[in-house]
């Protein structure tokens, strides 16, 4: 590997890691922050589901961004953008609590879309070799806000909105770290985004938009509301963070090893297969046994879930030829997915507040499971030429 392609590869590590912890770093504080700011329930997931709607709705950006400025470029705005959303989520009362969670929101929506696009871009003959870095990251950094959250409030006694406001220092960092691939020789894409009406009517772009989208409801559920479960159950606050954390390490594992293996395959549907039934049990475990061998449901749902996320992305960059075709795939599939997947935190909040326990809302999660485990297969399968 070249110096360049090192550089490169290193750029695209430290952007990852800024693509969860603004969503991974509230959860743990999520009863702090509805006891400050007064909200019930439903209005603390509906900060997770701000940030998902989001999502999907401005990933569509991130394509017409790329076509303008290149690739590259729309990556340095996203990470600068994410850095001025968590700053704005932390300051006083609820409205710019949600404006600044849409604000950051808008960013990780642009930087999901594009990541794939950037990888086929500058290694196209490495599609799984890079995705499984670059998801990797993503999910360590999740677990590292996962884990950090509680010790780094403790540590500096800012509260939850300082704690929550210095996830925009790594994003300075990565965004420096990219500016020389953002102002150096720039590899726009030759032909544009493909057509989103020619996308729409491809069965392919649906199989994967109900992939993508269901995977993405039942990780947010999980993660918007695991610490809250926990803590329910009994276990202290910091505990609940480092289970959640424990969860995102062996997501980590899971999308180091899955997109590499699945690349080679012909079909992916074993794969989404098995990433759909160790989501299940995790499921299983977090309902009917939260404080026995937590660390062990926390394991297969990481596993389950990892796998899951890297499949979809991988998924997305094989079945399209070019970086152009990759970007415009992964706005349809991520846009519309993440609209879907924003249900998730905001329904269960709704049931946990209706019902006053988590079995009904855990039961509804199973079932979204195994909605994934049928629509994985569907997507899993290989094109017919």
């Amino acid at each position: 590997m070249s110096l360049r392609s090192t550089f490169v590869v290193a750029g695209l590590v430290l952007a990852a890691l800024n693509m969860r912890p603004a969503l991974a770093g509230i959860s743990p504080l999520l009863d702090e922050i509805m006891t400050d700011v007064g909200l019930t329930p439903a209005g603390g997931g509906a900060i997770t589901t701000v940030m998902v709607v989001c999502l999907g709705l401005f990933g569509p950006v991130a394509p017409l961004l790329a076509r303008r400025i290149g690739l590259d470029r729309t990556l340095l705005v996203a990470l600068l953008i994410l850095a001025a959303g968590v700053v704005i989520r932390s300051l006083d009362g609820a409205p710019v609590l949600y404006t600044g969670a849409a604000i950051a929101g808008t960013a990780i929506a642009i930087m999901n879309v594009i990541m794939p696009g950037v990888v086929k871009q500058h290694f196209p003959e490495k599609a799984g070799l890079l995705t499984a870095i670059y998801v990797s990251a993503l999910v360590g950094g999740a677990a590292a806000a996962s884990a950090l959250a509680i010790p780094m409030e403790h540590l500096t006694g800012y509260g939850w909105r300082g704690v929550s406001a210095l996830v925009a220092v790594p994003a300075v960092a990565a965004a420096v770290l990219w500016l020389p691939q953002a102002f150096g020789r720039q590899s726009a894409p030759a032909n544009g985004p493909r057509p989103f009406r020619a996308l729409m009517r491809s069965p392919v772009t649906w199989k994967l938009t109900a992939f993508m989208g269901i995977q993405s409801l039942t990780f947010y559920v999980m993660l918007a509301w695991l610490p809250t479960i926990f803590q329910e159950a009994g276990l202290p606050a910091d505990h609940a963070g480092f289970l959640l954390a424990i969860s995102n390490l062996a997501q980590v594992a899971a999308t180091l090893a899955v997109p590499v293996h699945a690349e080679r395959s012909r079909t992916q549907v074993p794969h989404v297969t098995g990433a759909a039934l160790l989501t299940v049990a995790g499921y299983l475990g977090v309902l009917l046994a939260p404080t026995t061998v937590p660390w062990l449901w926390m394991i297969v749902l990481g596993l389950g879930q990892g796998a899951s996320l890297a499949l979809a992305l991988l998924i997305i960059t094989l079945r399209a030829p070019d970086p152009s075709s990759v970007t415009a795939l992964s706005a349809v599939a991520q846009s519309v997915g993440y609209v879907l997947a924003a249900l998730g935190p905001l329904v269960i909040g709704l049931l946990r507040q209706a019902t006053g326990g988590w079995t009904v809302p855990l039961l509804a999660g199973l079932a979204a499971c195994a909605v994934q485990l049928v629509v994985g297969v569907l997507a899993g399968r290989p094109l017919i030429s």
